[in-house]
């Protein structure tokens, strides 16, 4: 289920998205069966400053969990 994406040479970084799983989790007090998916990012700490890196992963992962938000009206 989980696993560390490794970077080849010239990359600089690398995001990886596993298998989606039906999981166990509370949700307002009450057990509620969700589809989870781990996300890892691995990056070349020469390169990318940690905080920026955590920053991207975490607005992908808020556009995953909700992609209706990046739809434009026309």
């Amino acid at each position: 289920m989980m696993s560390t994406p490794l970077l080849n040479y010239p990359q600089t970084g690398i995001l990886g998205m596993h298998n989606i799983v039906k999981r166990a989790v509370v949700i307002e007090d009450a057990i509620q069966i969700r589809p989870m998916m781990y996300v890892a990012l691995s990056y070349d700490h020469r390169v990318v400053d940690g905080r920026e890196a955590v920053s991207a992963l975490v607005a992908m992962k808020e556009r995953l969990e909700a992609p209706d938000r990046m739809l434009v009206d026309a």
